[in-house]
């Protein structure tokens, strides 16, 4: 989240590449997801962080679809992903209350335990810098 408030796709590249993110409302019906927001990169994203707001257009990014407004009672996943679907980034799924507990500064994501528990935590944005591509 910006520190004025607005929602940003964050991916962090662990190798590889990522071309772009994507935010929908999974269902368990492939044919039934709902697309609620596409960006798609100018430029193939190298190993680092790359941050974009996702409800106006960011330098460096195109909007494939914009941003719908966002519903309670909905579970939301975002993810990044490549053209040629070889490769994409962890997905984390919120809810609006979830999204609207961030603070500015802050990141929800999934991650795995040494042990291989998934648990979605929030986090500063130095902290995920530092242990998203370390998977704890």
């Amino acid at each position: 989240m910006t520190e004025d408030g607005r929602l940003l796709g964050v991916v962090m590249v662990c190798g590889h590449h990522i071309d772009g993110g994507t935010l929908y409302v999974d269902n368990a019906d492939v044919d039934k997801q709902v697309t609620v927001g596409e960006w798609t990169a100018d430029r193939p994203l190298g190993p680092g962080l790359s941050t974009w707001t996702l409800d106006t257009p960011a330098e460096g990014w195109a909007t494939t679809t914009a941003l719908t407004p966002l519903s309670d009672r909905t579970t939301y996943t975002f993810y990044g992903w490549t053209k040629a679907n070889s490769w994409s980034a962890r997905p984390v799924s919120f809810t609006l209350a979830e999204r609207n507990r961030l603070a500015p500064g802050t990141v929800l994501y999934d991650t795995i335990s040494d042990s291989g528990d998934e648990s979605t935590v929030t986090v500063s944005m130095a902290d995920f810098t530092a242990k998203a591509c370390h998977r704890t």
